[in-house]
């Protein structure tokens, strides 16, 4: 079996998330199975009618219990949300351990950071924990250079204004 890549596609441009589905579905028409885990963007986005109608091969989950996106929450509600998230990642390395599918997207996990929910070595840990064939896909906005050295590529996403 060939050695799965570490991917990243971070950026403060929008359409990180449907650049990592984009790749997902490729992989999907080549019979691999999909599991996208989404952290930070509440439970909504795992009742998608559109991504359901990818399963069995592309599966969604989010631990959040709250509709609203992580930034949206008081103080108190974020409080809460953190065990689900961590929930959430304790899964995504149940996930990447046994190798249960061929493509892992944690989407948005790279936020985790931002908020300080967990810190770069934690996320060092995870990844180091993929089974070795694997495709991982991590999105976010920021991804620090001291974790340069456990991907494969990265993949930058900017907006640029353009004058009317």
């Amino acid at each position: 079996m060939s050695r799965g890549m570490i991917q990243v596609i971070c950026g403060d441009g929008h359409g990180k998330t449907a650049a990592a589905i984009g790749r997902a579905i490729t992989s999907a028409e080549h019979e691999k199975s999909i599991i996208m885990i989404q952290f930070l963007k509440g439970n909504q986005v795992q009742d998608s009618a559109f991504l359901r109608r990818l399963e069995p091969e592309f599966k969604v989950f989010s631990f959040e219990k709250r509709p609203e996106a992580f930034d949206r929450l008081s103080e108190e509600e974020k409080k809460d949300e953190v065990a689900n998230i961590q929930n959430g990642l304790n899964f995504a390395k149940k996930v990447m351990v046994t190798g249960e599918c061929d493509v892992l997207i944690l989407d948005e996990v790279l936020g985790l950071l931002e908020y300080r929910i967990i810190g770069a070595e934690v996320l060092r840990t995870l990844l180091g924990a993929k089974n070795e064939e694997m495709e991982l896909i991590l999105t976010g906005r920021c991804f620090p250079s001291d974790l340069y050295d456990c991907v494969d590529e990265i993949s930058r996403i900017s907006s640029e204004k353009l004058s009317d």
